[in-house]
């Protein structure tokens, strides 16, 4: 029977039956299983050990206090401990059980994510270091089953551990009397979770193979910090969920949903002043947060999308590491899909009534400047070709599209080795387009101008970084990406440190601040010239960075019989 299964599976999935075979050793498993049966135990251990004593009880009596308790409650602070007939103290056990289950879903996504993250990236590490990676690549396999196989097959120890906690998990969900319906939506949440992030390692473990070693603790660490932060402001979501931007960063972490499993917010114990939680969270003016449906939902939509994206990413880089991470078309509906979910949380602030706060929309408005950044830094190293990509485009592009000749600008728009300044060009006017009309329709303020004056600054400024880029891509030497990331951080970090230090020391014009990577600090304060003449500047910057780009292309694309002839010696090749 057994046998016959793992036929099956090889049948199915080589790649799959590959790492089973690998990983399932009986020293491995054994490890496993000790794992999770010692895991189980401590948690049991740890709530059995904040169970109300007896003794305590009749020495604090009758005002001795405690979570798990049945006595009467006054405000908000835990029940009062009574006794039975037989002298034992009356237990809450459906709130014990219950705080087991959340605890035992925190800690289990927990391992698996992070612990999950860190072996697939590790595991295409080692493939790298040994050259079985470009091994893999030339089988007849296709890419999704090859990288399907990894994520079902690396962390299958991983997964015979929840399996083995799979009983007392169900156990304490029900005996908490937490529905099924809700129970099942938990896993499902985590199953999502871990398609998504197993999917983000993955192309990072493609991606970022210049970082050796380190890469799978880089990794697991951002992780391990997201998961923190996230279960944390999960207990006290009161306090920082208020129709911000930064709110969409929650719908990855699956603390969020499990904060509905408990009407008594089990995250947090002790809550002087209890809050609405993330019952207030709203998307495009809808209030996704106040049924727990809904905002699964909208959880397992959200890690649909980007678990899509990554997997363009995957399918283009697994077969052709040389490749841009996306196609120049695949960015323009990359970044109108990213404006328009992130823009959904973004329309209210956080004050009651938008019209009544009209500086929480320029805040907000700020902090989506910021992702659009992040997210556009990203783009230009996904989406410019290297040197020798770029050099092939420049010598060769006459002899492409044979019978269907398209223009320069048509391959600058569309075509894959192209340099990347045109494509960079229209994701920034494609963000813009959506971003202008919700600046527009804010109510009559002194912000609004502001605003605009600030998205114009910003693209400029992102249309400068990615020229840098790509010239910096162009350089000869192997190192040119080390260069190119540490050129374009140093163009963002260096003003805004050089402008806070001057700041403490005496006064900062804040059109200063027009020149760095947040020019909306000083924007409200700048004037409609200043604006204009940054932007020209930015402009005229940019324009002679693409002059030159030109310049070196069109020699890098000259053949060496015509370099020759012309008296220089050709360019070489890296």
């Amino acid at each position: 029977m057994a046998l016959n299964l793992v036929n099956q599976v090889g049948e199915w999935n080589p790649q799959l039956f590959r790492e089973i075979k690998g990983r399932l050793k009986p020293r491995n498993i054994l490890i496993a299983v000790t794992l999770s049966l010692l895991g189980q135990m401590l948690v049991l251990m740890n709530f059995a050990s904040q169970l109300p004593v007896a003794h305590n009880v009749l020495r604090a009596s009758p005002n001795f206090l405690h979570r798990y308790c049945t006595g009467p409650q006054q405000n908000y602070s835990p029940p009062t401990c009574e006794l039975d007939g037989l002298g034992s103290v009356v237990i809450n056990w459906s709130l014990w059980w219950q705080d087991v289950f959340i605890w035992m879903s925190l800690l289990g996504s927990a391992v698996l994510l992070i612990a999950g993250t860190y072996m697939l990236i590790s595991d295409l590490s080692k493939e790298e270091q040994r050259g079985t990676l470009n091994f893999l690549r030339l089988t007849p396999q296709s890419s999704q089953s090859i990288l399907t196989g990894k994520m079902l097959g690396v962390p299958i120890l991983l997964y015979l551990m929840g399996f083995l906690a799979l009983p007392l998990h169900l156990a304490a969900g029900l005996l908490g009397e937490i529905s099924p319906g809700m129970i099942l939506g938990v896993y499902a949440v985590v199953g999502a979770a871990c398609l998504f992030f197993y999917s983000v390692a993955l192309l990072f473990g493609l991606t970022g193979t210049w970082l050796g070693g380190f890469q799978a603790w880089l990794g697991a660490g951002v992780v391990l910090i997201y998961m923190w932060t996230m279960t944390a402001m999960a207990g006290y979501s009161g306090y920082y969920i208020g129709h911000y931007p930064s709110d969409w960063l929650m719908l990855f972490s699956p603390s969020a949903w499990m904060t509905y499993l408990s009407g008594t917010n089990s995250l947090v114990r002790y809550l002087g002043n209890p809050s609405d939680g993330i019952t207030v969270l709203t998307v495009w003016g809808l209030p996704v947060g106040v049924n727990a449906w809904s905002m699964l939902g909208v959880m397992l939509l959200n890690y649909g999308i980007w678990t899509y994206w990554a997997w363009v990413g995957l399918k283009r880089c697994f077969h052709n590491p040389k490749a841009t991470l996306f196609g120049k078309q695949q960015s323009y509906w990359l970044i109108a899909c990213f404006q328009v979910v992130i823009l959904g949380f973004a329309l209210d602030p956080k004050v009651a009534g938008w019209r009544s706060y009209p500086k929480g929309l320029f805040e907000n408005f700020q902090m989506l400047l910021v992702f659009n950044l992040l997210l556009f830094l990203c783009l230009i190293a996904a989406l410019s070709p290297h040197r020798q990509a770029m050099q092939d485009w420049a010598r060769y592009r006459h002899q492409q599209h044979q019978g269907r000749k398209r223009g320069v600008i048509a391959d600058l728009v569309w075509g894959e080795k192209s340099p990347a300044l045109v494509a960079i060009a229209l994701n920034v006017a494609i963000a813009s387009a959506i971003l202008l009309p919700w600046i527009l329709l804010w109510p009559e303020s002194e912000y609004k101008l502001p605003a605009i004056f600030a998205l114009l600054v910003n693209m400029s400024l992102i249309l400068v970084y990615a020229a840098v880029a790509q010239l910096m891509l162009l350089m000869k030497s192997p190192k040119r990406a080390s260069w190119a990331a540490a050129t374009v951080g140093l163009f963002l970090v260096v003003p805004p440190l050089l402008f806070t230090f001057m700041l403490k020391t005496g006064e900062v014009d804040a059109e200063l601040w027009l020149f760095s990577a947040f020019p909306w600090i000083g924007v409200e304060k700048s004037s409609a010239m200043a604006v204009f003449l940054a932007v020209i500047g930015q402009s005229l910057t940019m324009g002679l960075l693409s002059v030159q780009l030109t310049r070196q292309l069109r020699k890098a694309g000259e053949s060496s019989t015509k370099a020759l002839l012309s008296g220089r010696l050709p360019v070489a090749i890296d």
